[in-house]
């Protein structure tokens, strides 16, 4: 008898237990979710008002007397009409007044869209946003252990993945598809893959400038017309404009020239490497990030006044030991969030590199790497924070099951870019007085605690929680197996972004469509 009511109170415990976690598993509404996109960040400064001042005028001044050199023809005379000095040594020099005037019109409080307009960002002073990049060569086969060229199936995956994932905000291409020979076909399948998969704002980048206007054909059709594209561009140009130290990348300017033409935003890239490309010091690094970013301002708007533009600061480290770039190091945080304080001080939507592991699998090392920078990119108020999740090896490799388990990480980060909300009510005295004076002598069932579990707290969907005997309990789960499991589940199920039947033909008739979907 003692026993049978033991089992029922327990499977009472239990099943209470099993109740309370259905509740916090189902889905809430957006506006109830305790993160979201475009978080407000900007608590945390790692540069004074002094030292942002310094970094300033130390970038003009290095725009002023050093410049930049080898900017294509067209870029020359765009840049010398609108004011910047060709010296006899080929560089451009940039007066301070010049790069002034050119922050005057630049293009601020702009939206990045996505196919679907739910999954528009808006790019505003301090707003946070987190997403992929990077240009892996190979993927990391969780399998075998091994790496393996990247293709661009492994790139579809990706994008579906990133549409299933709300922490992740945006993709911008995070690995090559290295079974495509023909650049041309590449730049071209990239965009296909890439949009085929997710209806979130995609970051691309192009070869040669001859590519563009060809792909453009394509992304009309999934825009459905080119009036369609240039209202709501849902597709941005990663563009690697300059080759640190202090030189214009020639091909990529004539890309950029074409995609601005061609109404697709400009990512201006700005990644060199400290100790290498860039001064060692974290703030030369900065300095230098910044001056080559300004030159980018200049450039775009000497070509269209108020084009949007993200100021893309991405320095890098390097382990000076040995010269190789050290992604997941406090160096590299510290550098994103110095950087992160620069977008803010010019008021311009800016993007820099974070979430970056050394390690070459998704291991304890990978999680203290990717969680340091990600945090402190987003305290610090970046806007875009790209490769925040998959990459492995100094971004030589991606992890398709990194990526769903840095969706739980980035959605720790997120609740600490919420930060703590202060009012009457979360102050709680009264709560604490109902419950110490008249009530059970805890909170554990009190409508406070109920009322808040699912908007002011964030729960992991894969990190395991449980006691050791519940764990034992429930066969020791691996948190590697069970993203696995998780990896299948997402890539079999049916995506929202899925282009329609009709575009998909007509597109895969007049372009030579590697993907086999």
């Amino acid at each position: 008898m003692r026993k049978d009511i033991r089992d029922r109170e327990k499977n009472k415990r239990s099943g209470g237990r099993a109740a309370r976690q259905a509740l916090r598993s189902a889905p809430l509404a957006k506006e109830l979710r305790p993160v979201k996109p475009g978080l407000l960040g900007g608590t945390y400064n790692p540069l004074s008002e002094e030292e942002i001042t310094k970094i300033h005028y130390a970038a003009l001044q290095v725009l002023e007397e050093i410049g930049l050199a080898d900017a294509p023809e067209s870029g020359v005379k765009a840049m010398t009409d609108a004011g910047a000095i060709l010296g006899d040594d080929g560089r451009l020099k940039f007066p301070r007044s010049l790069v002034e005037k050119m922050l005057s019109f630049a293009c601020r409080d702009f939206s990045l869209h996505g196919r679907s307009s739910e999954h528009d960002l808006l790019l505003k002073k301090n707003r946070v946003h987190y997403g992929t990049a990077g240009a892996a060569v190979h993927v990391v086969d969780l399998e075998t252990n091994n790496y393996r060229d990247s293709t661009v199936s492994d790139l579809f995956n990706a994008a579906k993945l990133a549409d299933h994932l709300d922490n992740i905000h945006f993709l911008q291409r995070p690995m090559v598809c290295r079974d495509i020979k023909d650049n041309f076909e590449m730049d071209l399948n990239t965009i296909y893959a890439c949009c085929s998969g997710t209806s979130k704002h995609v970051g691309v980048s192009f070869t040669e400038a001859s590519f563009v206007k060809p792909i453009m054909e394509m992304v009309h059709l999934l825009s459905g017309n080119e009036s369609n594209w240039r209202g709501r561009p849902f597709i941005s140009n990663s563009n690697c404009f300059v080759v640190p130290p202090l030189k214009f990348a020639t091909e990529s300017c004539s890309v950029m020239e074409e995609c601005i033409r061609q109404g697709m935003p400009i990512l201006l890239l700005s990644a060199g490497q400290a100790g290498a490309t860039a001064p060692a010091p974290i703030a030369g690094a900065i300095v230098q990030a910044v001056a080559e970013c300004l030159a980018g301002v200049v450039y775009v708007n000497s070509i269209e006044k108020g084009f949007p533009a993200v100021f893309g600061t991405w320095p890098f480290v390097s382990d000076l030991r040995t010269g190789a770039m050290s992604g997941g190091s406090g160096e590299q945080a510290l550098l994103t969030a110095g950087c992160a304080q620069m977008h803010r001080f010019y008021n311009l939507p800016g993007g820099a590199a974070a979430g970056i592991a050394d390690s070459k699998l998704p291991d304890m090392q990978a999680g203290w790497e990717q969680a340091t920078s990600n945090v402190m990119a987003g305290l610090s108020g970046l806007n875009l924070v790209y490769e925040a999740v998959g990459m492995h090896a100094s971004l030589l490799g991606f992890c398709l099951e990194s990526m769903i388990l840095g969706d739980d990480l980035l959605g720790q980060a997120l609740r600490c870019v919420k930060g703590i909300n202060v009012d009457d009510k979360s102050l709680s005295v009264e709560t604490m007085r109902s419950v110490c004076l008249k009530g059970p002598g805890h909170y554990l069932g009190h409508e406070q605690t109920l009322g808040l579990m699912q908007t002011e707290y964030i729960y992991p969907n894969l990190g395991d929680r449980s006691s050791p005997k519940e764990w034992a309990e429930n066969g020791k789960p691996d948190l590697l197996m069970k993203v696995k499991e998780k990896k299948q589940d997402l890539l079999s199920s049916r995506s929202k972004a899925e282009l329609s039947p009709s575009v998909r033909k007509e597109i895969i008739k007049k372009f030579p469509i590697h993907l086999k979907t």
